[in-house]
């Protein structure tokens, strides 16, 4: 898997956090730490390591001008909370949100940095 596919698979997971918290508010549920929400957290916490890894050093070999691991590292950070909190309708809606907004942008920017790259990367290869 590209590492631009795994980009989207965390900026399609934190939407689906959205849409999760909000049927446990409107179903009024409670999930069951250990069967549901612990595997799910780990599931992405093991994806997001690796995740991390080669965004790391993506962001070494090629500098993209808006685009830091620092905002990778935030972006996790916020991920594996949201992603957790989004099984537990007692959850306050407005921050959620923001920190899943604020998340988005981050991915999005690093989508478009990584469409670029491969964008160069493509004529070069095309003009030799």
């Amino acid at each position: 898997m590209t590492l631009i596919e795994q980009t989207k698979l965390v900026l399609e997971e934190s939407n689906k956090c959205l849409s999760r918290h909000q049927e446990m508010r409107d179903t009024d549920s409670t999930p069951d730490f250990f069967s549901q929400v612990k595997p799910h957290a780990d599931h992405w916490h093991t994806f997001l390591k690796e995740w991390r890894e080669q965004s790391r050093k993506w962001l070494d070999d090629n500098r993209p001008k808006h685009m830091r691991i620092q905002q990778i590292d935030a972006a996790i950070e916020a991920f594996n909370q949201y992603v957790v909190q989004s099984f537990y309708k007692d959850t306050g809606k407005k921050r959620f949100a923001q920190s899943i907004q604020s998340t988005c942008y981050t991915l999005q920017t690093y989508i478009h940095a990584l469409e670029q790259e491969g964008g160069k990367l493509e004529k070069e290869t095309n003009n030799q």
